[in-house]
């Protein structure tokens, strides 16, 4: 019995056919079909239907699938088990972001624990857009979004809440007027998040549960925070960003609180993982990390 096929051909189906296995485990498709073969041979069946253009899992590919899938996590478990107990951690953690959490939670988090644990290696994807973390070889995720995440085989954990709020430069204030209820809003200049569309649309909930909301015209819309909190403390209009985002501004003087009373959206940040078993101790010792680190870094 050779291990290695098991593996193999665990992760060829994980990622839906040789090619994305191949540049997930960045070997050659060459050697994961001569494994997957040679385990075919030995069962005396086919597991997966291939052809140059189609990829299909049979029925007791599926189910061989099952068995191997747990035996290959068994196996993670107990290493990460011995390892834990008898060395430092140690070991590449893969994890992707969006740009604004990379800047603004994630870049002192990440560094500290690299810095507590010196064998422990990160690469970090950092982008915007959606993607497929099982497909790319991704340990795990961190995603900030307003709503519930869609129902998946990924495991989701809660990391905590990131509250939004109104700000605008202490300029454009004096100039305009400091507004004192959300009807006041109307009219003002706005920065958007995301430039895909020019209009917005401010969304404000009271203590009480009131809810108002209030469209406006983007002046400036953008993918990236740093872009639009520059932009009102230039004096360009009002932005609505994660608090954490705009805390050390608004302590500087550079920014101040629009509504302080409102809320302008209910975040959360959520890690995602592609499976609760045979995560190896490094990758779950940075989810307890971050678990235990961001709500102090998302505080209001």
């Amino acid at each position: 019995m050779d291990l290695n096929d098991y593996f193999y051909f665990v992760h060829v189906i994980e990622k839906r056919g040789f090619a994305p296995a191949s540049r997930a485990l960045n070997i050659p498709k060459s050697r994961l079909s001569r494994h997957v073969q040679q385990l075919e041979d030995r069962l005396g069946i086919r597991l997966i239907q291939r052809t140059s253009r189609q990829f299909v899992v049979t029925e007791l590919g599926l189910e061989f699938y099952r068995y191997a899938r747990a035996a290959i996590d068994e196996m993670e478990a107990a290493e990460a088990a011995v390892k834990t107990h008898t060395q430092a951690l140690q070991g590449r953690v893969r994890l992707s972001c969006s740009v604004g959490m990379a800047q603004f939670v994630l870049n002192d988090i990440i560094t500290q624990f690299m810095v507590s644990n010196p064998q422990v290696d990160v690469a970090q994807q950092v982008t915007n857009e959606s993607v497929d973390i099982v497909e790319a070889g991704i340990d795990m995720a961190i995603r900030g979004h307003m709503d519930a995440l869609p129902d998946s085989s990924l495991i989701q954990r809660q990391l905590a809440p990131s509250p939004w709020r109104l700000f605008a430069g202490r300029d454009y204030l004096e100039r305009t007027g400091k507004p004192t209820t959300p009807d006041d809003l109307r009219g003002r200049a706005g920065l958007k998040i995301g430039w895909g569309r020019d209009d917005g649309l401010w969304s404000l909930t009271d203590s009480g549960g009131r809810r108002v909301e209030i469209p406006f015209s983007a002046r400036l819309s953008s993918d990236d925070m740093v872009t639009l909190k520059c932009a009102a403390a230039q004096g360009l209009g009002i932005v609505a960003l994660p608090a954490y985002v705009c805390r050390d501004d608004v302590a500087s003087g550079r920014l101040v609180a629009v509504l302080p009373d409102w809320s302008a959206g209910d975040a959360r940040i959520s890690l995602l993982m592609p499976s609760r078993k045979g995560v190896p101790a490094v990758v779950e010792a940075l989810a307890n990390y971050l678990r235990q680190e961001m709500p102090r870094v998302t505080a209001l």
